[in-house]
């Protein structure tokens, strides 16, 4: 039941901006649990890309539409001088000198921030629990997301807080630049702040309130995935020669737009990502929420909703079993195609690290009628553990598996895909499509 599928290649334009003194892209603290990025960094990097673009002979001038995908839950937060800004870049400056002075914060906390626990239980307990919380947002209260960071913000920059008159998200900030005005917050990466209703597509009263003091006022209109900001500003036109009929819509995060771009258009086709940790998602028609809080649901582009799991356990787990028995990855997956599916009922629960679904926040390797000196069914437990917890905490969906499109760096191991596959009971193919993301969002911009 395994196939595999050559799907659409995309090459990326490296960028280098040193003078950020970033490590991959982001800021660490003296506390590790916080990671910011520099907002004026991605200004800079967008003014190089299209200077690129225009340098390679990119047909710029053709550009009938732009959308674009940013880093889901991460915020970046505005003054009163970022509207006028916006509106009157002029092409004798860079996006980076007319931009630099627009930013109450000078940081923004992204997605792999988790120094919010504090934040997340005062916001849940506001509403009334976890229960209420996924009830209202679709998801818990978690340290990644933004409702949370902006919280965090409010108590403990309080002057800074009160001096932010506009709150974006990453997608929606570059989409301002691009469009050169204040861009809305589409559905699919609005979901992703514990603010929005789940139900309405509406900010949440209540989830504001719980959040911080006239929040309301500091955030941009939702939007459906599909509006249009308007044109793209005359910026990019004059300097790069950008179509001046050229639409901006409105832009979204990477989890919805790889929604798009692996083609998960029909309930049953599901996505699994097998990287450093793995994620399973796909597309809701009708809105389930998983009231344990170990889930999410987002807007889908399409207008219906996402939905996804993520298992913080995942690549890593793999490898410290391999390398607990000295194997290579050929060793390791001949070990796989020769033992038996269920592995003679030997069990493993494989959490090196707190994990997120189930929720452990004590880890540790837990073996159940398994021998640690049993090489041979220690690998086999791993695959089939992983697999399993996917099965069984994907089953608030509702929405049963005709179809997996497997991604990442473990879809090349075709002896793991094989257990999916007899796991999940349907066909597992694996697809090459580099960056989804960005795949997603210029197909959203092909469909105006």
């Amino acid at each position: 039941r395994l196939r595999t599928v050559t799907g659409v290649q995309t090459c990326a334009l490296p960028i280098s901006l040193p003078h950020y003194k970033t490590n991959n892209g982001t800021l660490r603290a003296s506390d590790p649990l916080m990671v910011h990025s520099p907002p004026l960094m991605w200004v800079e990097a967008l003014d190089a890309l299209f200077a690129k673009m225009k340098h390679d002979g990119v047909a710029l001038g053709a550009l009938r539409a732009i959308a674009g995908s940013g880093q889901q839950h991460g915020s970046v937060y505005l003054n009163e001088l970022a509207e006028p800004a916006l509106k009157n870049l002029h092409t004798a400056r860079s996006l980076k000198d007319s931009l630099k002075q627009i930013f109450s914060r000078a940081t923004s906390p992204i997605w792999m921030d988790s120094s919010t626990t504090v934040e997340c239980a005062e916001i849940r307990r506001e509403l009334g629990g976890v229960k209420k919380v996924v009830q209202a947002t679709g998801s818990d209260a978690f340290e990644r997301f933004t409702g949370p960071q902006i919280r965090k913000f409010s108590k403990r920059e309080p002057d800074n807080y009160e001096g932010t008159t506009h709150i974006a998200l990453v997608s929606s900030f570059m989409a301002s630049v691009l469009a050169g005005r204040i861009a809305p917050i589409d559905h699919g990466d609005g979901t992703g702040m514990n603010l929005m209703d789940i139900k309405k597509f509406t900010w949440h009263a209540g989830a504001l309130k719980a959040t911080a003091k006239d929040l309301r006022k500091k955030l941009p209109p939702l939007a459906e995935p599909w509006k249009v900001i308007g044109k793209v500003s005359p910026y990019f036109v004059q300097k790069f020669g950008v179509n001046p009929d050229a639409l901006a819509l409105v832009w979204s995060g990477d989890n919805p737009c790889s929604l798009i771009g692996l083609g998960l258009l029909e309930e049953g086709t599901i996505a699994i990502s097998l990287g450093t940790s793995y994620t399973y998602f796909g597309l809701m028609k009708r809105l389930h929420t998983d009231e344990r809080g170990e889930g999410h649901v987002f807007g889908a582009p399409t207008g219906d909703y996402m939905t996804l799991i993520c298992f913080k356990n995942g690549s890593l787990a793999r490898e410290r079993i391999r390398d607990m028995y000295s194997l290579d990855w050929d060793g390791f997956n001949h070990i796989l195609e020769t033992t038996k599916p269920g592995n003679g009922g030997a069990l493993m629960l494989p959490w090196f690290e707190t994990e997120i679904v189930p929720r452990v926040t004590r880890p540790g390797l837990r073996r159940i009628k398994l021998d640690d000196r049993d090489t041979a069914a220690n690998c086999r437990a791993i695959v089939e553990a992983q697999m399993m917890a996917m099965r069984l905490h994907s089953g608030w969906m509702k929405v049963k598996p005709r179809k997996i499109l497997a991604t990442g760096g473990g879809s090349v191991n075709q002896p793991l895909l094989q257990i999916m596959a007899d796991v999940m009971n349907c066909p597992v193919y694996r697809i090459e499509i580099a960056k989804s993301a960005a795949l997603g969002a210029a197909l959203r911009a092909r469909s105006e």
